[in-house]
Order: C-alpha cells, then structure tokens, then sequence
C-alpha cells in the first residue's frame, strides 16, 4: 500500500533536555533552523529503514527514541506490523560546531500494516487487559482438546521454565495438558524463544491462533506476557477453551509499569506479596516496588515521638533489634519472593529509604538522629549515619546470592528540611555510588528542586521517581540527566482513608487523560525515552494509628486502578470507551488461583446454602459445592426441620468457601446455649472472625488485631435471625428482618490531641469454617445461606433470605 507523502515542517521550540542552549540567541537561532527542516518521504510495505530528515549545513538531527520501538527503534529501523500504525518519532536538533542540542517537536508517521483488514466476516480483536497493540482476525475458532498439550519448539531451560508456569495455571483453572515437544497438533499450544520477528525486543510477542495457538517471542518476558493473554483469552469463555482465530504482534509502550506499596507502615503478609506478583503479571506488570522502612505521624501520637510506630519490614543481622516485631519478612522470605517474581516477569524493586522517614533506624541507633529536625530526620553531618546507612544497604547487597537480587535498588531520599539542601545533596550522592559499587542502578525520589543547590549528584543511570513537581521539576531532571518514572501524586497517589490524595483513583480521568509522558502538569513528548515509564503508589500514612484499613481494603482500592492503569502503562492510549471497558473488565479477574478480593461468581446470588436438614451436609444452592467437613458436632430440632448444634470446644464445621469479598450478605439462624457467654467465635478464615458474642456480649467481629462490635446482644435460648451484608464502606447488622446498626466507618478524635481521623469498619466474611477449635459458638445453627449481592433492607425485610436465590 502506498502512502501520501508526507512534508513535515519541524518547528524547534525549545521544550527541554540538551545543554547550553537555554541562552536566548540559541533558541532563536534554533528555532530558524527548526523552520528548515523536512520530512519527506514515502513508506512501503516491507521498507527497512526510515527516510532521514534533511538538516541545514552545520546542524544533525539525531533521531532519540518513538513510541513504538518494535515497530520502529531508536535506529530508525523497521519492524513490519500487522495492521497500519501511526508512529511518533522523536528528535533532537545538534549544532555540529558545539554539540548543543535541542527538542524538536514529534514527528508522526504511518507505517503500513502486513494485512488490510476489509472483510466483515474476519474476527473482531478480542478483549485482553492491557488492550493487545496490534491484531489481524482471521475466521473461526480455536478450540482446546481433551489430549491438547503444550509443545516446546526448542529445547531451553527458560522455555521448560515457561511451560512449567503456564501448566500449573491451566491447572487452576481445571484444564490439564502435558508438556512435551515435536510437531504440534490441533489444539496444542506452541512455545517458542526463536520468533523470526527480531523487532520484538525483550517484552513483545507473537501470537498466532489457528487450529493450534503459537507464542513466539525473543526473550522470557515477551513469552510469559503471551502466556498471561492466553489464559484472560480462557478466563473469559464460559468452557475455558475457546479462543477466535486471529494474530497479534504485542508489546509494551513503556519498559517501566509498576506499583509502590507501602508495607512499612501497614504490615502485607508475605502470602498478599506473593499473590499481589502474580496478579501483577497477569496484567503485564512490570515492577513491584516495595517500600521495606517508614514511621507513622506524631499528631496521632500526642506529638511524643517516643509513642510514634515504626517499622523496618526485612530481617537485619547486623542490627537485630532494627527488624519489626509486628511483622517482617526473613531474607529467606524475601529472596525467594524475588525468585518468584522473576518466573512471572515482574521485577522486585526494594527501597530502603533514607535519611527521612528513618525513625525505625534512630529508635534503635538514637545516636545518627537528627536533634533539630527530629528523630524521622537522619543527622547529616554524623559520620555514624554514613557508616550505619552503609551497613544496612551492606548487609542487603553484598556476596554472591544478595538479598537484593534484582539489578535496582531503591534508596529513598525524599521530604528531607530544605534548609539542609547541599548535606542532602551529598548525601544522595554518596548513597547512589554506595549502590552503584555493588554494579546495582540506583532509584531515588524527585528532590533535587526541593533541594537546590551546587553540590553535585550524579545522575548517570540514575532512574527518578517523579512523584511531585515542587520537589522534582521534570524538566529540569531530564537536562541533568536523570531519566524518570512518571509517578504524579496528583494523579496516582491512593491514601486509604486519609482525607486527602485519593481513597480511590479517579479511574475515568487516567483512562481518557493520562499517560507516562504527563507527570502534574508537564506533559513530555511521544517516543522522549527520558520517561520510562509510570508507577502508582498506596501510601498508608494512617494505618499506624489503627485506622482500620485491612489488606483486603487496599485491595480494594488496587485492582480496579491495577486493571486501568496496565492498559494506560502497556500501550498509553484507551482501548474502548471507559463504560465498555468497565463491563468487559469484570470478566477478567485477579489470575489463575489468585482471589485476594474473595469473589464468589454463579450462576446466581444464592452461592452456598446449608439447611442442616441432612447429616451429610450438602450444598443446596444451585452450585452443589463440596459437603461442608464435620468435626465433634451433632443435629436437633431447629427452627425448621433440623439444626446443627455445635457444643464450643473442637466443634465446627469446615465450609468450602474460604470467604466472601464486599457485596454479601450472610445469613442464619441462631439458639445460643445458656452457657455461650464471653467471647465466641461463630465463623473464622484467616483474614478474620465473626462473633456471636464478644467479651461484653454483643455480636461483633475482628480482623487484623481491631476488634468491632455492634449494639447487640443476641438472646440466650431462643432462635433470631441474624442477616450481615457488607461492602468497601462497612458492615451492618438485621435482627429477625430489621436492620440493627450499620457501621459505614466513623470519624474519632485522638485523646489529648486535635487530630481526627476515619475508622474503616469494613468486614470481607470469614466462611472457612463454622464453629472453632478455641472459644467457639456453643448452641444451634439453622439455614446458612450466603449472596454474592447485598440485599435490600426490604428484600431482607420481606424474607427474600429465607426464599433462597435472589436475581442480579
């Protein structure tokens, strides 16, 4: 196909990076040069290489990056796509005599696709998170077979290691398929490191569906992200093994897509880390920033900054007492999250951030604290400081097999007092070659603005979180050098709970308006490879004043932006209108085994139900599950039919649901005995437990170490019905069909302090078992029944509970 030729008059307004020419003659004469320049050129189906722009005598113009580099790198080379693209090529302006250079404005180029999609019958693209970047439908269907397997077209340790990955993820999703090798069939799966696209780079793929699926990439990542298609193309057809027959050439438009997660001030299970990089990879996230070290606010803590927690999450020999007693993961722990992370393309990036937010390090070492800005501040002009820092980031780092296994290492250094700016500068400094010796790169948060000053810092693969332009003015970070990952706080900060940045991003506004290249209110040019990409960023600031935010709350808060915030990171532009792409994004879930949200999908609302009718226990929703697993319990006349009576001690029941995320209601019947007084626990799972009566005995629940209860006492010996709903703003209470109490979170006033804060009172449902080793219910249960939906307080009212299903 042959396309228009295309004039390009380039004007150079000076926009940012080179040296020397912020001098205003330069720009002058920069921009008459500018003026000059043109692009004309024709592209054909299979040309090579780009045409060149012609310069005046005495200027270059060197082409710096696009924004698509596996269709046309950064050498101006090219990768033949599928289907027409428009690319933007960035350029810089050289003076030959000086070497100044300067911006030019983005130039945009439409490359002609392998394949020109014009009949109707051929199959629409399908829907993936993030969006697949190019796509040729063909007609049909593929069609997974009772004896498909997956093929290796080579044999490689890193391609076995794939395969191996993909096989046990099928599996959770109850599809078995053997691995082996040779020609494929009919429904197999083709794996292959040896694709003869070599414009792929490191993260794209190939992936060709015909009567048998092909993944074809150049390297591990773009081969597992194919995978992590394949099985959303799965997750979403109802038998999990139909996908349409087309091809897609896939790949990312920023190397960095990540998330920040602040587990110093809220302790994550290993197991939530665990899950979170498997999730992550499901969307094509890249990286995994986990902030290890940080220290609540004194205004919770009556301003006494002995009171104020603290909290340094990773296991420390060299300083025992600095590893948090609340919750820490071992080294063993963490390496081996870092081993995992890398089986799944997802880089662990650990930050151990200095010399603010340090007070978990001055607690123990009172000596390196600072005694004019405070204890949180590390003291500069202490040669201790640089020698305790050093043996921490040591301990981390050195010998064969570090701690730190990745090749980046994060050292904090944001939010020090600005009067300090030139001993912060060096010491920023000191730290970044500190790391650097170990052959590590170096992070570091935007500061230098905040920080001016004439001390030098190098900035030589030195990557910048650009968080705040105040602190880190983006421009002036490029033309020192730095190249940054765009994580505006105005965008993409989530507080939980706090009253101020975001409990929930504004998901609407980054799906039509953001990108990478916009960091507050500097937006760089299309294909500028200054800007590497964007992460976003859970700062739980309130969590050590117990403001009751659970990990399952965070959660709640992550995926929905994990979900927008992959397509915005994998390719920069909206795939379909945001209303569509929230209706589709429901079918596609957290991964394969992978349920942190605790969703319970069916056919309909009514997803588990025990009438305790018969001994066996069985199921009698629509979805059959598993017989409930008896333990020490017997069976009387309950309020109809049979009950089940569990006698406290050793007496439960072990139910197949795990839990119930937000948007539940539970509901049951309860005859507690005479002698159920104090404390006990009807249901439990690991994240929580339900009482029927706490030590004051009124009904309540606890999770996370915050313990809640309602203005309810159930009577003894007599059957009431007790119906919970519960969703992301709290949990409430009906008693015999009338609601009780609801409790939607509440505003607290710390004692002896002017502060203020929201305590969440949010409850994800504990079902793994019913009845407890210890403190357990003692008396009858009768007709458990369990909707994902929440019920109206008339459905509930009116005795929709005890009807069974409820319509979506």
């Amino acid at each position: 196909m042959k396309m228009k030729k295309l004039y390009a008059m380039v004007s150079c307004a000076l926009l940012c990076g080179g040296q020397g020419f912020a001098q205003q003659p330069d720009s002058v004469l920069f921009g008459e040069i500018g003026k000059q320049v043109a692009f004309s050129g024709t592209l054909k189906p299979g040309d090579l290489s780009i045409p060149n722009l012609k310069v005046p005598k005495g200027f270059r113009a060197l082409l710096k990056g696009t924004d698509r580099l596996t269709v046309i790198n950064a050498d101006g080379k090219v990768f033949s796509p599928l289907e027409n693209v428009d690319v933007s090529l960035f350029y810089q302006l050289q003076r030959e005599s000086d070497q100044v250079t300067m911006d030019m404005q983005t130039l945009k180029l439409k490359v002609p696709g392998q394949f020109n999609d014009q009949d109707k019958a051929i199959n629409p693209k399908p829907f993936v998170i993030p969006a697949l970047r190019e796509w040729h439908g063909a007609t049909g269907t593929f069609q997974l077979k009772k004896k498909s397997k997956l093929v290796l077209a080579e044999k490689s340790p890193v391609l076995q290691e794939i395969a191996n990955l993909l096989q046990k993820d099928l599996k959770a999703m109850n599809l078995s398929l053997e691995i082996s090798s040779g020609k494929p069939a009919a429904g197999d799966i083709l794996l292959s490191l040896n694709s003869s696209d070599k414009g792929l780079a490191e993260e794209g793929y190939e992936l060709i569906i015909g009567d048998y699926l092909q993944i074809k990439a150049l390297h591990k990542k773009g081969a597992i992200w194919g995978t992590r298609t394949l099985l959303q193309l799965l997750e979403q057809d109802p038998l999990n093994h139909r996908i349409v027959k087309g091809e897609s050439r896939d790949y990312p438009k920023y190397a960095v897509r990540g998330l920040v997660l602040d587990v110093a001030r809220k302790f994550f299970t290993i197991d939530f880390l665990r899950d979170y990089v498997k999730m992550m990879s499901y969307y094509k996230m890249s990286e995994f920033h986990i902030h290890l070290n940080d220290n609540g606010f004194p205004i919770y803590f009556k301003n006494n900054w002995d009171d104020v927690p603290a909290a340094f999450r990773l296991e420390n020999t060299t300083y025992p007492t600095l590893t948090a007693k609340d919750g820490h993961y071992t080294k063993k722990e963490f390496i081996a999250l870092q081993e995992m992370a890398s089986s799944y393309g997802v880089d662990i990036i650990p930050e151990i951030d200095v010399p603010a937010h340090s007070l978990s390090i001055t607690r123990i070492l009172p000596e390196i604290g600072s005694k004019k800005y405070g204890p949180d501040h590390l003291d500069l002009y202490n040669p201790k400081t640089y020698e305790i820092v050093s043996n921490i980031f040591k301990e981390y780092l050195e010998g064969p097999n570090p701690v730190f296994q990745g090749k980046v290492v994060h050292i904090g250094t944001d939010e020090y007092a600005k009067a300090e700016a030139e001993k912060f500068r060096y010491f920023t400094d000191y730290f970044i070659k500190y790391v650097q010796g170990f052959g590590k790169e170096a992070r570091v948060w935007g500061a230098l603005t905040h920080a001016k000053g004439t001390t030098p810092v190098v900035s030589k693969g030195v990557t910048m979180n650009a968080w705040y332009n105040g602190y880190g003015e983006p421009r002036e970070m490029k033309k020192l050098g730095y190249n940054q990952i765009s994580t505006p706080d105005g965008w993409l900060y989530i507080v939980p709970a706090a009253g101020y940045y975001y409990d929930y991003l504004n998901l609407k506004n980054l799906y039509r308006k953001w990108e990478p290249i916009n960091i507050g209110n500097v937006t760089f040019q299309a294909g500028d490879p200054s800007i590497i990409g964007g992460m976003f960023a859970v700062w739980n600031d309130k969590s050590p004043a117990k403001n009751g935010i659970t990990e399952k709350d965070v959660h709640d808060r992550v995926f929905p932006a994990l979900q927008v915030l992959s397509q915005k990171m994998w390719a920069g532009t909206d795939s379909i209108p945001f209303k569509d792409f929230l209706v589709k994004g429901k079918g596609v879930k957290e991964g394969p085994g992978v349920n942190v949200a605790g969703y319970v999908l069916g056919k309909d609302s009514l997803v588990l139900n025990y009438t305790f009718d018969q001994s066996s226990l069985k199921d009698q929703s629509s979805y059959q599950r598993a017989a409930a697993v008896k333990h020490n319990v017997r069976f009387d006349k309950g309020k109809t039919g049979n009950a089940l009576v569990l006698s406290a001690e050793n007496s439960l029941l072990e139910l197949p649901l795990k839990e119930i995320g937000y948007g539940y209601t539970v509901s049951f019947w309860l005859k507690p005995d005479p002698k159920s007084v104090g404390e006990r626990i009807l249901f439990s799972s690991e994240n929580g437990v339900f009482k029927s009566s706490t030590k004051s005995q009124k009904i309540g629940f606890s999770r996370e170490g915050i313990d809640y209860e309602f203005n309810y006492q159930l009577p003894l010996n007599d059957w009431t019905q007790v119906v919970i709903t519960g969703n992301h703003k709290g949990t409430s209470l009906y008693i015999n069909g009338k609601l009780q109490e609801k409790m939607m979170g509440k505003e607290i006033l710390y004692p002896d302090t002017k502060a203020n804060m929201f305590k969440v009172e949010t409850l994800v449902f504990p079902l793994k078992t019913l009845g407890s080793k210890t403190n357990g219910y003692c008396g009858a249960v009768d007709d458990l029944k369990v909707f994902n939906k929440i019920l109206s307080d008339e459905e509930i009212n009116k005795g929709f509970v005890n009807k069974g299903a409820v319509s979506k």
